[in-house]
């Protein structure tokens, strides 16, 4: 690990400008899920305790350079001061910040400043000289080169908050030093926003679930005919390469042996379980919407014999009852041989998270990340602007 984390800070008397990412859901002025202010406490909590001073750097969608109202931070401002116990000053612009002298405090969207995005130079030295120690608990946007995420961290001695720091380890654990045998479950509705991904952990991997409306690509690519099912036929040659490059590797793929065959994409519709398969003909007007039981016990067994389980993605549509049991009964196999200590599983995903929270395990799982684009690009091998400025 090239990169520092508070532990290796002097903090006290210190101006700590911390990036976080508190972009979170609101409705009505109120914000419906403080998941992502709560996951900060404990950096702003460190760097206050060690006698260090906080200004909180943040966006709030995407206002493109200017500045739109109901893109204000002002309104994340209540949930932020119930989540750390304690008053937050707020700093209307850049302008401001240069006089604010307050223990904590937290500037206006910076994505209202047209040099954030680009990641301008200037922009980005006029925040540096707000601070003495940059610090980055931001890893969900740590694959945008933007001024707040990466031109700063050269400006100004720079680490890693507990957040980030968690995250890069439970990564760094799950797949660049993971114990061995590992697998993966990837899952979701189109190959073709998996293909990166999917070509890089084939060549890290002993064996890879596919699952959701991908696994019929790959299928119908062997020669299934599925009906009316979601599949891309213009990714058929990719899933056969990935096959390849995977049984070239060593790595065992898994795709469904049987499914919940439906007529309608309902919740409740009526369903039979098909045997699936190179081999596979369902009607014109059937669609596989979940993986079968017997993909289950196979899936199941193979994690059996895992150290490592990276996750990301359902296996079907988990949304919609009664096809949402194949990740449910999968998701909640390896919450339990995480919980009996022989496991080390790492998730992330928007669907991902949903589903096992859904499941019912998401606090069993090792580590849940909710970074969405920047764990997919960390999992793809990519390099993220915002760590690599962190030396890492």
């Amino acid at each position: 690990m090239g990169w520092k984390s508070l532990d290796d800070m002097d903090l006290n008397a210190k101006r700590v400008l911390l990036r976080v990412d508190i972009n979170v859901p609101v409705e009505d002025g109120r914000v419906t899920d403080a998941t992502r202010i709560e996951r900060i406490v404990p950096t702003v909590n460190d760097i206050l305790s060690r006698g260090g001073k906080v200004t909180l750097l943040a966006h709030f969608g995407r206002p493109k350079g200017k500045v739109v109202e109901e893109m204000s931070l002002k309104q994340v401002l209540p949930a932020l001061k119930n989540a750390l116990g304690r008053d937050v000053a707020f700093v209307p612009s850049l302008e401001a910040a240069s006089g604010a002298q307050d223990d904590l405090q937290l500037m206006e969207n910076i994505r209202f400043c047209p040099g954030e995005e680009a990641n301008d130079a200037e922009f980005a030295q006029r925040l540096a000289d707000l601070g003495d120690v940059y610090c980055n608990d931001a890893f969900s946007a740590a694959h945008r080169a933007h001024a707040s995420t990466e031109a700063l961290a050269r400006l100004l001695p720079a680490c890693a908050g507990r957040l980030m720091q968690a995250e890069l380890s439970a990564l760094e654990a799950a797949l660049a030093k993971p114990e061995r045998p590992v697998g993966a479950v990837v899952g979701g509705a189109k190959v073709s926003t998996k293909i990166a991904l999917l070509e890089n952990l084939v060549n890290r991997l002993d064996v890879l679930v596919i699952g959701g409306g991908m696994a019929n690509t790959f299928l119908a690519a062997l020669g299934a005919d599925l009906g009316k099912s979601l599949e891309e036929p213009d990714y058929y040659s990719t899933a056969k390469d990935i096959m390849a490059q995977a049984d070239k590797a060593g790595c065992r793929v898994i795709l469904p042996v049987d499914g919940l065959v439906a007529h309608d994409f309902a919740k409740g519709a009526a369903y039979e379980v098909a045997q699936l398969g190179p081999d596979a003909k369902l009607a014109a007007d059937q669609m596989v919407l979940d993986a079968g039981p017997d993909t289950v016990a196979l899936v199941e067994a193979a994690f059996a014999g895992l150290r490592t389980l990276i996750w990301n993605g359902p296996m079907g549509a988990f949304e919609i009852p009664p096809f949402d049991t194949a990740t449910v009964a999968a998701a909640r196999a390896a919450a339990q041989q995480t919980r009996d200590g022989t496991l080390t599983s790492v998730a992330g995903g928007g669907d991902t998270v949903a589903a096992l929270n859904q499941a019912g395990v998401a606090d069993d799982f090792t580590y849940i990340s909710t970074a969405g684009g920047a764990f997919l690009e960390w999992m793809e091998g990519k390099t993220l602007p915002g760590v690599a400025a962190l030396g890492g």
